[in-house]
């Protein structure tokens, strides 16, 4: 049950009361983190990605409220230290360990160790892809486009499989699936030098996988889709391809998005959190956090004066104000 009720059940009064009271913002938003802390504490998340970047600031956002992360790592291997250190100042206890997620039996491998070491698995936070550069790596050779789509999809894919049955023992358990807006945009306009067709299939196909697996989840798992825009270290000025792109195609892309700047990992990671602690009623969604860049950086314009005066006739009618002919 949930709520003022079960499935199906009339709910009893006494649950439903409602308040006229409307409390301040500054106490819903301490009470926000105050509930976020105590629905988190003590929690085990998988965090894929984790040595870097996006990965590695969800995972210490997570930390800071008492959730206790596996952290899976293939590459960046000289980031590992950072990680650590990262980790150890967050707080709690972790859990580190490299393996290649394309493979089924190591994603298998890793969710086994996390259950293993902490006894249980609340979260996944599924955030693994390639997403490759065409000014980086020009067009796809055929090596790359099954690099991007066993990274990008089937890692995920592998790791959701192993994860289902213990996320499924869990009360509030939850998925994020990190995807990108190359799935909407391909490489039309700005994005053409930054989205790689192979990537923009990729984050496709994680759309379809998020609703699929938020019925096969259901009702004990939430499942939901975080679609990343420009994000400072995901295609954004962290990176080797920001660096190749010409001043005016950075321009471009900037002047697309309607907040006008990239994306930081600290707001990233702050919206994973929200979707694994407090959008309690929210599983198949998919979130877009893209500043705006899909509906593209034009300002809207200024209304028109019009030219139906008051009183005329309106809406090729003749019914004027008051119902008079």
């Amino acid at each position: 049950m949930n709520g003022c009720g079960g499935r199906g059940g009339v709910p009893p009064a006494r649950r439903c009361l409602k308040t006229n009271i409307i409390p301040e913002p500054s106490q819903t938003r301490r009470a926000g983190r105050k509930e976020a802390e105590t629905v988190l504490d003590g929690k085990v998340a998988l965090v894929a990605g984790a040595i870097r970047g996006i990965g590695r600031a969800v995972a210490v956002e997570l930390a800071r409220h008492g959730v206790r992360c596996v952290l899976p790592y293939y590459d960046w291997l000289d980031e590992l230290d950072d990680l650590h250190r990262a980790m150890r100042a967050a707080g709690p206890d972790y859990l580190a360990l490299p393996a290649d997620l394309r493979e089924e039996d190591e994603a298998a491998r890793v969710v086994e160790a996390a259950v293993e070491r902490f006894g249980r698995l609340d979260i996944l936070v599924n955030n693994v892809e390639r997403g490759g550069w065409p000014v980086v790596h020009g067009p796809y050779v055929p090596e790359q486009w099954d690099l991007e789509i066993r990274t990008t999809v089937t890692a995920k894919w592998a790791l959701f499989r192993a994860c289902l049955p213990h996320l499924k023992r869990r009360e509030g358990a939850a998925v994020v699936n990190l995807s990108s807006i190359a799935g909407l945009v391909g490489r039309a306009g700005p994005a053409g030098l930054v989205f790689n067709d192979g990537y923009a299939l990729a984050n496709r196909a994680i759309r379809t996988l998020t609703e699929t697996w938020a019925r096969e989840g259901a009702p004990e798992v939430r499942v939901n889709e975080l679609m990343l825009g420009f994000v400072e270290t995901r295609h954004g000025p962290g990176t080797r391809g920001w660096g190749l792109l010409a001043e005016a195609d950075r321009e471009a892309l900037l002047a697309h998005t309607l907040l006008g700047r990239t994306g930081r990992v600290e707001e990233v990671a702050r919206m994973v959190r929200f979707l694994v602690a407090e959008a309690t009623f929210v599983t198949g969604a998919v979130i877009r956090m893209d500043g705006g860049y899909l509906l593209g950086g034009e300002p809207a314009r200024p209304w028109p004066r019009g030219v139906v005066a008051p009183g005329e006739p309106t809406f090729g009618g003749g019914v004027r104000p008051g119902g008079k002919e």
